[in-house]
């Protein structure tokens, strides 16, 4: 098949982490025979901010050479030549960060005879946080909707924002995020993420800064967004703001510490749950413990206290963090079953497998469907 991506960015991730998982599908789908194209804005927020980063330059080429399948055409929207887009295209998924004037023009393609099946996919919480917003994208013409989670699926349908969704979740490039032997751990506990617009600012002081006060844990936390006050209340919990870390470094991050926490957005444990976002799919490939605070594992696409332990509350995730650091056979039990977890269902290849059904069910024929190679990572 051709398979055309619209994007807000897969070569920046700066606090983007959808470009994550979508740099693993496009890797699968190019190393199947597929011919993929992705297009991305040339004024993408996430790539400004990622290069006036003191090592942006340097992460970007990085990512090229992490990602070689990934190649980014980028475009301005009022000069943008669907015509030569769209060429030849049989399948065409179009992000929820994309402007809604692309989206209804797209669509617009679609009505007038477009051959290629067009596909919106969500990957955020703005379908419960800001419906007004995803109410403007014109969807009456697409094809249907991926959704990163069941619940969503289901407003999409339930709203009449679309006629068919299917849950489509996350999932981690196994073969960019898999255990470091050969790093050693340097600390007890690190945290990637972003501190955000107070989404779960409360949450971040009761399952991470206070427990590795009280612990007194050698800690390190990356991530963007974090202000002043931020700060400052890492430092007086003891624990090191070491910034942005580009999403491809991760895996030496997890390696270099002993255990990682996962804190989910407050919108995603109220509103949306079973839908655990990409964290710790990437965190549990590596194979490092995690514990996590409380979020409803809906869709049982997890098995609770064996792929990670759930902490209810603050004195919760302390007691578990302090059995895990003082047995490293409880760490590996944890690890190993987490990561065997992930590369027996939640890969990127999975998704694709999953992409590839779906498109079957568009009507897109068998003969575009069979990939050239069959190649994935499952150890």
């Amino acid at each position: 098949m051709r398979i055309v991506f619209f994007c807000h960015s897969l070569l920046s991730d700066w606090n983007h982490g959808n470009a994550h998982f979508l740099r693993g599908v496009v890797t699968d789908l190019a190393l199947r025979g597929h011919d993929v194209r992705v297009f991305e804005p040339a004024d993408a927020w996430s790539m400004q901010n990622l290069l006036a980063e003191p090592l942006g330059t340097e992460a970007l080429g990085e990512v090229r050479t992490v990602y070689p399948h990934v190649v980014p055409e980028r475009y301005a929207l009022d000069t943008l030549d669907l015509d030569r887009a769209l060429e030849g295209a049989h399948l065409v998924i179009v992000h929820e960060w994309s402007a809604p004037e692309l989206v209804k023009r797209l669509g617009e393609r679609r009505k007038a005879g477009g051959t290629f099946r067009l596909l919106f996919h969500d990957t955020h919480h703005r379908s419960v946080s800001a419906r007004e917003e995803m109410a403007r994208y014109e969807l009456t013409h697409y094809d249907g909707v991926l959704a990163f989670g069941e619940v969503i699926r289901r407003i999409y349908l339930d709203a009449g924002w679309a006629r068919q969704a299917w849950t489509w979740h996350e999932a981690a490039d196994a073969r960019v995020f898999h255990p470091q032997p050969h790093v050693k751990p340097e600390r007890d506990l690190v945290w990637i993420g972003n501190w955000g617009d107070d989404e779960r600012t409360a949450e971040l002081h009761e399952f991470l800064l206070d427990p590795v006060k009280a612990l007194g844990l050698k800690a390190r936390v990356h991530g963007v967004r974090y202000p002043d006050t931020a700060r400052a209340a890492l430092a007086e919990s003891g624990i090191e703001y070491a910034g942005w870390l580009p999403n491809h470094r991760a895996p030496v991050a997890f390696a270099q510490a002993r255990v990682t926490v996962h804190v989910p957005r407050r919108p995603y444990t109220r509103a949306l749950p079973g839908i655990p976002t990409i964290r710790p799919f990437e965190a549990l490939a590596c194979g490092i413990p995690l514990v996590t605070a409380p979020w409803s594992d809906a869709e049982g696409l997890f098995t609770p206290g064996q792929d990670f332990l759930v902490a209810n509350n603050g004195q919760e995730m302390q007691r578990h963090l302090q059995a895990l650091l003082a047995d490293e056979g409880l760490r590996r039990e944890l690890a190993e079953h987490g990561r065997r977890t992930v590369l027996a269902r939640h890969t990127c290849g999975h998704r694709v497998d999953e992409l590839l059904l779906i498109c079957q069910q568009l009507g897109i024929e068998a003969s575009e469907l069979n990939p050239i190679t069959r190649e994935r990572v499952i150890a």
